[in-house]
């Protein structure tokens, strides 16, 4: 009962005025890394679609969809989406000297686990909705993986 209103008083006034800019600065790096993840799964699976149109091999197809459902474990690949992230590094610098915010490396890396959650969901999400398998038309295949990527990223 002592603690709660000098507690309260504190937060009122030196922490809630400055909670939604904060979250605007965080969130830029967030939003970048995320729109990453996305940018990179599309571009994975328009190289799919440009390899099938060339070849139009269904066991090379199988190949790169096995690759795909590898991506969110390339770290070679997904560095570029972690690299967006790092940069709350330098924003939480300037938190942690203002309001104390420690564990500065736990913020980040479980952002980038977010990231990589949202890649495994897109490429799972990808792989149910269509299975090179259950395709009897090959004309129709880069129609189908078009359509099915545009579905996934919605």
């Amino acid at each position: 009962a002592t603690v709660s209103e000098p507690a309260q008083k504190c937060c009122t006034e030196n922490i809630q005025p400055f909670l939604a800019s904060i979250l605007e600065e965080l969130m830029g790096p967030v939003s970048s890394g995320f729109t990453e993840v996305r940018s990179l799964f599309d571009k994975e699976v328009h190289e799919i679609i440009q390899d099938f149109q060339k070849t139009n091999d269904i066991t090379k197809l199988k190949e790169n969809m096995d690759q795909l459902m590898n991506l969110p474990f390339n770290s070679v690949k997904m560095e570029p989406c972690y690299l967006k992230v790092n940069l709350l590094q330098e924003l939480l610098q300037d938190l942690k000297s203002r309001f104390k915010v420690y564990h500065i490396d736990f913020v980040i890396q479980r952002t980038q686990n977010f990231m990589q959650e949202l890649m495994e969901n897109a490429v799972y999400t990808f792989e149910q909705l269509f299975s090179p398998n259950r395709q009897a038309d090959t004309v129709k295949v880069a129609t189908t993986i078009e359509k099915v990527k545009l579905r996934v990223l919605k």
